[in-house]
């Protein structure tokens, strides 16, 4: 009896051993310093490490500035396949971005990628940059601006400017 109950556990944890299993080469890519406007995108290879077929059900990026493409064919086991990920490199500053990985693997469903880096702005975007800038607006304003008032001392000046009027007092 202790035989037979022995072996069906051993059976039963083999069988749920034995499954897809996802992984990857690296799970942040780290873009480093890029130019405004050049290439964006980047390979994730993700592997099935397991003995039956992974599947990648969905690849879901934080934001519409990323954008994944892979294969919704099955990664058999022991072989890999890639995530290309693009990331918009016409906005400039610095970057992390996480990407949503779900598959079939029951230990793992949801996996996390992340791509970072910084976008410099070319010379001429850093010239639009420079005129476009509160400081310079600012400045370039108040050149010619008056000095600031209350709105009541605003309204009093309306009122001062306008048309004269006369008053008289009225006697009852």
């Amino acid at each position: 009896m202790k035989k037979t109950l022995l072996g069906m556990v051993a059976v039963l944890g083999f069988g749920l051993a034995s499954a897809q299993s996802i992984s990857f080469d690296k799970t942040v890519f780290d873009y480093g310093k890029v130019s405004a406007g050049s290439d964006g995108h980047r390979y994730f290879t993700v592997k099935n490490t397991g003995d039956k077929p992974l599947i990648l059900t969905e690849v879901k990026p934080a934001c519409g500035c990323t954008t994944p493409e892979w294969s919704k064919d099955p990664i058999l086991p022991g072989k890999s396949a890639q995530i290309k990920v693009g990331y918009n490199t016409n906005l400039i500053g610095a970057f992390s971005k996480p990407i949503e990985v779900f598959s079939n693997d029951p230990k793992n469903p949801r996996s996390v990628l992340t791509i970072k880096g910084e976008v410099g702005a070319t010379a001429a975007q850093q010239v639009q940059t420079l005129q476009a800038t509160p400081a310079t607006m600012k400045a370039e304003v108040v050149r010619d601006a008056v000095p600031a008032q209350s709105k009541k001392t605003a309204r009093a000046q309306k009122i001062q400017n306008a048309a004269p009027v006369r008053m008289e007092e009225v006697k009852k």
